[in-house]
């Protein structure tokens, strides 16, 4: 934990990092993305699945394939998808007290928007805990793993990463953080949709990633002890 000593910038992904993949919540986004596939595209559903899931891969978001392929409008789509029932959230005040605990600043970095993020971490009860969110707006719609995005993170939060730690559920996603100088987490999900996350197993880690977790949580409370 020694690598942590210094830390004194908290850095978190939001979907299935900040809640357990296991509640199966993103699945509901999918579902949405889906859907909005469906209608802007006039496709039917196995090929809004398929298109979906190839602009992630080749593009980083849907969202971004979306724009740039088709000319999509980020702001109808962002509020069409994050539109979803929280119902399957539970409230974590552990995970609250461990993240209010931490020494410093602590931010939410996520590719979807701030009102998903606030939907998210005001259900599960750890909202107040965070100074600010820089989603997918803030970073011109460019996405995580993108230096580009990185770029944009760490100059609008005055983020120094030598100081800075950042807990992600996609490997991929901690290339750039790594490469700027960050203490990388891996927190482990079960929601697997990127070949990063085959490459990510606990007996060998990629270089770019310092740790990896199972459970958030307890991952924190050991740092504090």
């Amino acid at each position: 934990m020694s690598d942590f000593a210094k830390t004194d910038i908290w850095v978190f992904d939001l979907d299935n990092t900040l809640y357990p993949s296991s509640c199966n919540l993103f699945e509901l986004v999918s579902d949405k993305m889906n859907a909005f596939i469906e209608e802007f595209l006039g496709v039917d559903l196995a090929e809004a699945k398929r298109i979906r899931h190839e602009y992630y891969l080749k593009y980083g978001t849907t969202l971004s394939g979306l724009m740039q392929a088709h000319d999509l409008e980020p702001e109808k789509f962002l509020a069409f998808v994050h539109d979803i029932d929280h119902s399957r959230l539970d409230e974590n005040p552990k995970l609250g007290a461990a993240i209010r605990a931490l020494p410093g600043r602590k931010l939410i970095y996520t590719n979807g928007s701030v009102a998903h993020a606030e939907g998210v971490a005001g259900k599960i009860g750890i909202l107040d805990a965070f100074e600010g969110v820089f989603d997918i707006k803030a970073a011109n719609y460019v996405p995580k793993p993108e230096e580009k995005a990185f770029a944009q993170f760490l100059h609008d939060h005055d983020v120094d990463p030598a100081r800075a730690a950042m807990f992600e559920d996609l490997p991929h996603n901690l290339v750039p953080a790594h490469a700027c100088g960050m203490t990388t987490v891996l927190v482990h999900s079960d929601f697997d949709d990127h070949p990063s996350q085959q490459d990510a197993s606990a007996e060998k880690l990629p270089s770019h990633v310092h740790h990896r977790t199972e459970d958030l949580t307890a991952f924190l409370q050991q740092l504090l002890d």
